[in-house]
């Protein structure tokens, strides 16, 4: 009796605790413990995905289903769907959710911005995604997209913040110029913008981004607990895969590592095997002087080790690719944009009669997209010297961060 009584208590004491570990509320935490008030008399429109969890990684379609108070009656999908089921890329069209029966628009399609016919009824939108701090992931140009619409159709917009899991202090990049702006750039933002979603809501609105004259009704839902300082490791919550191949949160730090180079699809960022991002990889590289020649290069905050492997899937499937697997050991010291230029130089160094610029020729304007200019293309690869792009990537950072400073809502 002793023993069972002692096992209810020690059940009682720690299962509430498994979910108290997290110092952060992120905003539908907050929502629900206001009772939804916001959204009281209201039909509602949610844009979410899988990550959009509370505590208890319940999804947050679900809460405002059940929740009597709310009035649920559509769901907005950006890339890879409302419940994270469909690939990168893939275009999914409108479809009704099997768990509530709610019809679900596609934001990732034909359609990338809701239409007066998707917003019929709506008296407001709720924005509920995970991103990853990084302008060419597209779930922040979906959020600005639907903000304009909400806007021009007299809708409230409603962001329930999360964190941003670089942290609040990281910006790196140019901002887009104009004839560059699309999905992976559709915001004049640094590449690296170092503000929840939220504060970059706020932004977007105040400083007039969105494309229409009307302004957006904007409400942020804002976090407790989150400071400027923390990465998502800090926060205790628990990670939920923003995309396939971002599946932990340690994976948005080689993002912006990697990705650029990777779109001109000549040398693998490990997409395709077990570590997608935090590889540089070919058929022709000799490993250990790959990882000898990065590591002479002393930068701060990263060393590389030699990898051999052969990918699960992709365009390198069962091919047998070498490099250097990337070990990020201080973020904050690293500029991660940069990294891919200096291997890219190192690589040229090492095997001058691989070009990766002729090689990747068809590849040019989908690179210049994620860059957000044509600049960083034509003058890094006149040489393969990072030295002459480095002040076109820093020109920018300083006075957006005096800029962004005005909708900083954490310290």
């Amino acid at each position: 009796m002793r023993k069972i009584s002692f096992l209810l208590l020690f059940a009682c004491i720690t299962l509430p605790t498994i979910f108290s570990q997290a110092r952060v509320k992120t905003g539908i935490e907050v929502l629900k413990s206001n009772n939804f008030e916001i959204l009281h008399n209201k039909k509602v429109g949610l844009i979410t995905n899988q990550t959009g969890v509370d505590l208890k990684l319940q999804s947050t379609i679900d809460i405002l289903h059940k929740a009597p108070e709310v009035n649920l009656i559509a769901l907005y999908g950006p890339e890879h769907g409302v419940r994270g089921d469909h690939t990168a890329g893939e275009h999914v069209a409108f479809y009704t959710d099997e768990k509530t029966g709610i019809p679900v628009y596609s934001l990732y399609g034909k359609t990338r911005k809701p239409t007066k016919e998707m917003l019929k009824g709506i008296d407001v939108l709720v924005y509920d995604i995970q991103d990853i701090g990084v302008r060419s992931y597209t779930y922040i140009s979906t959020m600005g997209y639907a903000m304009e619409a909400a806007a021009e159709n007299d809708i409230e917009f409603v962001v329930l913040d999360r964190p941003n899991p670089l942290g609040g202090k990281k910006i790196e990049g140019p901002l887009v110029e104009e004839g560059f702006f699309s999905m992976v750039s559709a915001y004049p933002v640094p590449y690296i913008y170092g503000l929840t979603c939220g504060e970059l809501a706020m932004l977007f609105k105040n400083e007039k981004l969105l494309n229409t004259e009307k302004t957006c009704k904007l409400t942020v839902i804002r976090m407790k607990g989150w400071k400027r300082k923390m990465k998502f490791k800090d926060t205790g919550l628990e990670w939920v895969l923003s995309s396939p191949h971002i599946p932990n949160a340690e994976t948005a730090a080689y993002y912006p590592a990697t990705g650029i180079m990777g779109e001109l699809g000549v040398i693998s960022e490990g997409v395709g095997y077990t570590l997608p991002f935090q590889l540089y990889a070919a058929e022709w590289i000799d490993p250990q002087l790959m990882a000898n020649a990065m590591n002479d290069l002393n930068l701060d905050g990263v060393l590389f080790r030699p990898i051999t492997f052969k990918p699960y899937y992709g365009k390198w499937k069962a091919k047998e690719l070498n490099g250097v697997q990337i070990h990020i050991i201080d973020q904050d010291k690293l500029n991660l944009m940069e990294l891919q230029f200096r291997f890219m130089e190192v690589h040229h160094n090492l095997y001058p009669e691989i070009d990766v610029y002729a090689l990747s020729e068809n590849r040019h304007m989908m690179f210049d997209k994620v860059t957000g200019s044509s600049k960083i293309r034509e003058n890094f690869f006149k040489n393969y010297h990072f030295s002459d792009i480095e002040n076109i990537m820093n020109k920018d950072v300083e006075k957006f961060r005096e800029l962004s400073k005005k909708y900083y809502l954490y310290k």
